[in-house]
């Protein structure tokens, strides 16, 4: 299928590695001009190398001070691919206030803001995607990820209602929801359950692959084919959704 993106401005956050790199690869082979951002600038140039060329443009989240002259430096983009790091593990009872700040400020507000500052050139032009990437725990709570659970959810509800608001203007807005896929953060949040529970590590592993239906974790590229679909013209039609990509572990409808 033709996704028809030749030649539109991609911005994808945390393009340099794991399921942002896959989803800024997969647009690339689709023919669009990458922009990267993230905090590690080496990483940064590693990821351009590997996908065969794109700006780079270093970006901390949690600086939303930062984020109007960061908007200036990258210029307009058709499409957002908003994939942010995750938080401090841990329950959500009892957090200290400051994390949960912090946290907001770098999963949630940044989102939000930086949208409201890309939208407008894609507003004019008529056209636009903007996919945000949260987590299966926004709707099946994962027991180490409280401040994770809810933010993810929040970004859920943010999307939902702002879809409407610019469905006429040609730009769309949907949520990817990856489950278990076999990133960096998915095997740190497997060791900060065996720490948590005074297990092994293989054997969190093993009994997360018995709750997901395919038996394993996702693999990067299987975002990817999901998130430049929800970029691509032929998904016009397609707006405040969520799509999961998650192997069944979600079992309600």
């Amino acid at each position: 299928m033709d996704l028809r993106i030749a030649g539109k401005r991609a911005l994808v956050l945390g393009g340099n590695r794991g399921m942002g790199l896959a989803v800024a690869a997969a647009l690339a082979r689709e023919g669009a001009r990458l922009v990267l951002a993230a905090r590690d600038e080496t990483a940064l140039a590693e990821a351009a190398d590997q996908i065969g060329g794109a700006e780079t443009v270093p970006l901390d989240l949690a600086d939303t001070k930062g984020l109007d002259a960061f908007a200036r430096r990258v210029g307009d983009v058709d499409i957002l691919v908003a994939n942010t790091g995750g938080p401090p593990y841990g329950a959500a009872l009892l957090r200290d206030p400051s994390d949960w700040e912090d946290s907001f400020r770098a999963m949630t507000l940044s989102v939000i803001r930086l949208t409201d500052l890309f939208l407008p050139a894609m507003r004019r032009a008529g056209w636009g995607r903007i996919v945000t990437i949260v987590s299966t725990g926004a709707v099946q709570p994962i027991p180490v990820l409280g401040i994770s659970n809810t933010l993810r959810a929040a970004l859920i509800a943010w999307s939902k209602s702002l879809a409407p608001e610019i469905a006429r203007d040609g730009v769309t807005i949907n949520v990817l929801m990856p489950g278990r896929i076999g990133t960096e953060r998915v095997h740190m949040t497997d060791a900060a359950t065996a720490a948590r529970e005074g297990v092994d590590v293989e054997t969190v592993r093993q009994r997360s692959f018995a709750q997901i239906p395919m038996g394993r974790y996702g693999e990067p590229d299987e975002i990817a084919a999901v998130a430049a679909f929800l970029c691509s013209g032929p998904a016009s039609y397609v707006t405040g959704s969520v799509y999961r990509a998650d192997g069944g572990i979600v079992r309600h409808v």
